[in-house]
């Protein structure tokens, strides 16, 4: 008999491509959904999954959709990926943040709890914990300093993931995942910002890339390969909290010189920064140290960070191609009315 998965925020980037990888394991996939008055299916629409998977309407601040919708899946494994995952925003709704990602995962616990069922759970943790770092690289046993709304609540989550781990012997995994991307990025953050802009101005769309913190450096993946990493961490024997990264640190300014190097252009020509963009308190450094991961279960990067510019970089440039040739297919930017304005704008000119 097939496995059972349910994915609760599968609608995000993660949720997108761990549908697909478990859809290839042979899994029967569920997923949850916030309702909302305008659908926001694009990425299941184009990883190919859209109608391969059965859709849940559930909200993390809501136990009793959550437990129906555990109940319904009936699922041999948990990944609870849904989150308020905008850093930035967790500034201006820290008490929303709090509910969604620290008492959302909770309220998945004590369900499975009370269920007393043999459910694996995989909690979407964050390099955003380690805050203002300790050390360098930062490990399973460096100490956490939140410097934010929203890695205060994913940190009450992973403390909690461990809690019921020991106390009810609950299948409990986290998984820290340092910074992962891909085309399916959302545009609100920085790295699918700057591919998106990169891609319209090389196309005459737009003028500038504004940024805020340019010096701040993140250790960066491939999501794809990230997803398989949570797979495969709820297949161990004994549940574990594991960093996923990838070992190497670049900076934002680095990934804007790299983007533009695709296209072939001048990055100062473009570029400028906006001190009202840069976040009351930023995170400056994370480099992760995924030893124990690449001990324990074999896992390893194998996209380089070049090779991951690259791949957004060509998917917007595509994208927008596709765009101004009249093409209507499933992705972000037509939710943004400014990118649309401007494709208009170009048209008449």
């Amino acid at each position: 008999m097939a496995k059972k998965a349910l994915i609760t925020g599968i609608t995000g980037q993660d949720g997108a491509y761990l549908a697909k990888f478990l859809l290839d394991k042979g899994y029967k996939v569920f997923g949850t959904f916030r309702r909302s008055s305008t659908p926001n299916f694009w990425r299941l629409q184009a990883t190919e999954v859209f109608e391969k998977v059965t859709l849940i309407p559930a909200d993390m601040a809501d136990m009793a959709s959550l437990l129906e919708a555990i109940t319904v899946s009936d699922p041999d494994e948990i990944y609870n990926l849904a989150a308020q995952s905008y850093v930035g925003a967790s500034f201006d709704q820290p008490l929303l943040t709090s509910e969604i990602d620290g008492s959302g995962t909770t309220r998945i616990l004590e369900i499975i709890r009370h269920l007393k069922k043999d459910i694996k759970l995989y909690q979407a943790s964050t390099s955003e914990l380690f805050g203002t770092v300790q050390e360098t690289p930062q490990t399973e046993k460096t100490p956490f300093m939140p410097n934010s709304p929203y890695a205060v609540a994913k940190l009450a989550a992973f403390h909690n993931m461990r809690i019921y781990r020991e106390a009810y012997n609950i299948f409990a995994c986290n998984g820290i995942l340092f910074n992962h991307e891909s085309p399916l990025r959302g545009l609100d953050f920085v790295t699918r910002k700057i591919t998106n802009s990169v891609a319209r101005i090389k196309l005459g769309l737009q003028n500038e890339l504004v940024l805020g913190n340019t010096s701040a450096k993140r250790d960066w993946g491939y999501a794809p390969e990230y997803v398989e990493a949570m797979w495969m961490m709820l297949q161990q024997d004994k549940p574990n909290d594991l960093v996923c990264a990838t070992g190497e640190t670049h900076s934002v300014l680095e990934f804007v010189n790299e983007a533009f190097s695709h296209v072939n252009l001048n990055p100062e020509d473009y570029v400028r920064t906006d001190e009202m963009l840069i976040r009351p308190k930023d995170v400056n450094l994370l480099l992760g140290d995924p030893t124990k991961l690449k001990e324990s279960l074999g896992w390893k990067p194998r996209v380089t960070f070049k090779e991951l510019v690259g791949i957004m970089v060509k998917a917007d440039v595509e994208r927008w191609e596709r765009c101004l040739k009249g093409e209507i297919f499933p992705w972000d930017a037509p939710s943004f009315p400014h990118n649309m304005d401007i494709v208009k704008r170009h048209k008449k000119s």
